[in-house]
């Protein structure tokens, strides 16, 4: 079964107007850390950033239907789910930099960001599983560590994502094995250069489910109280032992990533409705606003939050420790192989000709 859940008056959602203030805040501070982040990536700052602009709707929407002892398993681009769900934003920036991804030892459940294609989905389908064998072990089988629901897993990926093998082994064993599993595709209509009707000749990718044998279901993506409203559903269904297929249907505005130039391929996209290109945060602003959640004060307060937040993790990022650069040759092998073994004394005589603090930078 496919469903859109458009926009409703906030009375006949499950949210109160403190949860959608909560939700526009963290679209705010989604929408500036995308800006900030690129802008640091254009002066040298980082190597490279992935855009998110038009899709933190779908992400912020989805991270904050999440329990907070759900597991998140993301993607290089799934950023805003981070933050939403109270990673420090100075650890995202120091992973852009070089660094262990959880530099400031944070517990929130997330593994990392899993930069090769689809290779989380069998991650987050094995952890769901190893989930349900710990309830079964237990014995419980109801209740989770906070005496709530069980925990579940949610898997972030996009809509290239799909034509990798993974993407069909995690379903099919998160639907054999009825893993606590959502699976989460945000369609942004592109897997680099190539549009989503390339990529499929299915009429959707939620109904791909159906192959094994679960619920996949379609959201607006630029709608993020929908989203939310969704993906706790979903979530709720997967505690229950049935997985569920969400695609959330959004648009990529920027590039791919900052080596990338749509303007290259992007004329080439089918036509879209408008729903599906909208701005999710001018379209969340003005939505609240005619329901009265939001007035100029609010706005400019969560706009100012959100920059301050963002000068300290930048600030915090600068300051940390840039560590030993030995540790990319000493933490990968037991025994190094001899190409390795050259690229290490090449770093041993540069180190010694240099200044080590010239690396800092």
């Amino acid at each position: 079964m496919n469903r859109i859940i458009g926009e409703r008056d906030l009375s006949e959602t499950p949210f109160s107007p403190e949860q959608a203030r909560e939700t526009y805040r963290e679209l705010v501070r989604a929408r500036a850390f995308d800006e900030r982040a690129l802008a640091l990536q254009r002066r040298g700052w980082m190597s490279s950033w992935p855009p998110y602009r038009g899709q933190e709707g779908s992400q912020v929407g989805a991270a904050l239907a999440m329990a907070d002892d759900d597991w998140l398993f993301p993607t290089y681009r799934s950023n805003a789910m981070q933050i939403a769900r109270d990673v420090p934003i100075s650890d995202v920036l120091l992973f852009r930099r070089g660094m262990p991804e959880f530099h400031s030892g944070h517990d929130v459940p997330n593994f990392p960001q899993a930069v090769p294609i689809a290779t989380q989905i069998p991650h987050a389908a094995g952890v769901g599983m190893a989930m349900n064998y710990e309830q079964n072990v237990k014995g419980d089988g109801t209740d989770g560590d906070d005496g709530g629901a069980n925990p579940a897993t949610l898997c972030y990926f996009g809509d290239g994502a799909t034509s990798e093998g993974d993407f069909h082994e995690g379903l099919n064993f998160a639907g054999v094995f009825d893993a606590p599993t959502v699976f989460f595709c945000e369609n942004n209509e592109w897997a680099i250069s190539l549009p989503r009707h390339r990529q499929t000749a299915a009429d959707s990718i939620a109904q791909k489910a159906a192959a094994y044998g679960f619920e996949g279901v379609q959201v607006d993506g630029n709608d993020p109280l929908a989203v939310r409203e969704t993906v706790a559903e979903a979530l709720d269904s997967a505690r229950d032992g049935n997985p569920v297929l969400v695609e959330s249907l959004t648009y990529r505005q920027g590039a791919h990533t900052t080596s990338d130039d749509p303007s290259q391929y992007e004329e080439a996209a089918r036509d879209l409705p408008d729903w599906r290109t909208a701005d999710p945060l001018e379209r969340s602003e003005e939505y609240l606003r005619e329901q009265d959640v939001l007035n100029d004060e609010f706005v400019a307060e969560v706009e100012d939050e959100a920059d301050a937040q963002l000068d300290e993790a930048v600030e915090r990022a600068e300051s940390a420790d840039p560590g030993d650069p030995h540790d990319v040759f000493d933490r990968v092998y037991e025994n190094l192989p001899p190409n390795l073994r050259e690229q290490k004394a090449w770093l041993d005589s540069f180190l010694a000709d240099h200044d080590v603090q010239e690396l800092d930078h």
